[in-house]
């Protein structure tokens, strides 16, 4: 089910309405029933895959809490493989099949053509990685394993944050949903305010965006050097509107019924350098990469050459998780190379070493800048299709100079992304509930019905998915 589809207008007050009439010792249930119709919205079957991941690793906990030494390593590396291996078949087996079959021609030898393609179920990252958290978080004695069955599968399929996240830890969520919620008028108000923001910043700013985005990368070839510049600003405020939409208005669907979700996003694009766009971009992703591999592998704790290792390996993996393709693993290895040269320049661009204000602003300014810039030409090659597509783009914009066509914007979509924009940066390091707290009562609900009018006027024709179901 779509967070921006009627029936999820409807679905949305039912289910949190039930919540609070229905005794506590019965909302586990109606909470797992909810979400099952929310993900059976998508492709039915696929239930039953999500149900194997959740078998597998509730079972796994348990034997691993109740034995010690070698059998509990092995427990953990049971469940974590064969959850890694349903990942596998649904998300890697077509491209591994596809790039073995390519290497057997070129070196002449025989590999057998295999038919059988799978479609990737609906959020399957997601939900494999919370799923993996908790198993890692049981063996390391963080978390005590869940006896119940019912409450574990809703760890896992809460409903909010089933499809794109954010990728929750048990030490947060599994805690939160044993715990009796009462209503809030305040948590109601908080989690309306995200929502209505959420589908403000996907349907209005990267919807109307993602049209132009689709024309630039169909045809870069056709289009002049300035049109496909504006058409990479416009993918990377996409991306963000998009998948930042999502996140808000999960956290605020949890938080309508009580529940605490981590923020995803921290104002991203304002980030001085890699290392702070990933401390600030899908934070629950670049927080499991850090807690269950970069730690893993020894992280900073080690020499020079393997610390440049292992965040090339973290940024690999990253890349490969977002998609069975080249462009995502080059992506991500294009991200831990600017990490890493970051890394050895960082005296060179530390604002906070110069001691005339105005100077540090303007090294600030400017770092900003070099940030957003290297990261807008990098989602290059997560938006193409494949390696000579992001190629293609990429040359187009400095051999185009002076051909193509020039691509006509509409107003309104530079109002709503200019809009969006000076609201972000009045965000930084707080949430629009919590700013709207701060704010008088007149000016809330004069940008609540701003807001409302928006997606009902202004709503792009094009009911574009969200970008990251994908993964």
């Amino acid at each position: 089910m779509l967070f921006n589809s009627i029936e999820f207008l409807i679905f949305f007050p039912i289910v949190t309405l039930l919540f609070f009439v229905l005794p506590h010792k019965y909302r586990w249930f109606h909470l797992l029933a909810a979400s099952c119709v929310f993900y059976m919205f998508f492709i039915p079957q696929y239930i039953f895959i999500l149900l194997v991941t959740i078998v597998i690793d509730y079972v796994a906990a348990i034997w691993i809490a109740k034995t010690d030494g070698k059998k509990r390593k092995r427990y953990l590396v049971i469940s974590v493989v064969s959850t890694c291996a349903v990942l596998f078949v649904f998300k890697y087996f077509n491209f591994f099949n596809d790039n073995m079959l390519l290497l057997s021609h070129k070196m002449g030898f025989y590999y057998p053509e295999h038919v059988v393609s799978f479609i990737l179920p609906i959020g399957l990252s997601f939900h494999t990685f919370q799923s993996l958290s908790y198993v890692i978080e049981v063996y390391r004695g963080n978390q005590k394993p869940e006896k119940h069955f019912g409450i574990y599968s809703l760890y896992v399929m809460f409903y909010p944050q089933l499809v794109t996240g954010p990728i929750e830890r048990p030490q947060n969520l599994l805690v939160q949903l044993r715990q009796e919620k009462t209503f809030s008028y305040q948590n109601l108000s908080h989690g309306l305010r995200l929502i209505l923001w959420g589908l403000f910043v996907k349907m209005v700013v990267a919807d109307n965006i993602g049209a132009y985005v689709d024309q630039i990368y169909a045809k870069p070839e056709s289009f002049n050097s300035l049109s496909i510049l504006n058409g990479l600003f416009f993918y990377s405020f996409q991306i963000y509107c998009d998948f930042f939409g999502y996140s808000t208005i999960a956290i605020g669907c949890a938080k309508a019924m009580g529940y605490n979700l981590m923020d995803n996003f921290k104002n991203p694009y304002l980030a001085q350098n890699i290392r702070e766009f990933w401390q600030r971009w899908h934070i629950s992703l670049s927080t499991w990469f850090r807690d269950y591999v970069y730690f893993s592998l020894g992280g900073n704790r080690v020499k020079i050459s393997r610390w440049v290792f292992n965040i090339l390996i973290v940024f690999v993996l990253s890349g490969l998780w977002h998609g069975a393709n080249w462009t995502f693993i080059l992506w991500g290895f294009a991200h831990g190379l600017v990490h890493v040269a970051e890394h050895f320049t960082k005296k060179i661009f530390k604002w906070k070493e110069v001691t005339d204000k105005i100077l540090a602003s303007v090294v600030r300014f400017f770092n900003g800048i070099k940030t957003f810039v290297i990261v807008t030409f990098i989602w290059i090659l997560f938006r193409a299709t494949d390696v000579h597509h992001a190629k293609n783009v990429f040359l187009s914009v400095f051999r185009n100079t002076s051909v193509g066509d020039q691509l006509h914007v509409d107003m309104k979509t530079w109002i709503f992304l200019a809009l969006f924009i000076v609201l972000d940066t009045l965000l930084f390091n707080n949430r629009f509930d919590r700013w709207c707290d701060k704010r008088h009562f007149v000016l809330r609900w004069s940008m609540y019905a701003l807001m409302i009018f928006g997606i009902i006027v202004f709503s792009s024709v094009n009911n574009f998915p969200f970008i990251y179901f994908q993964f």
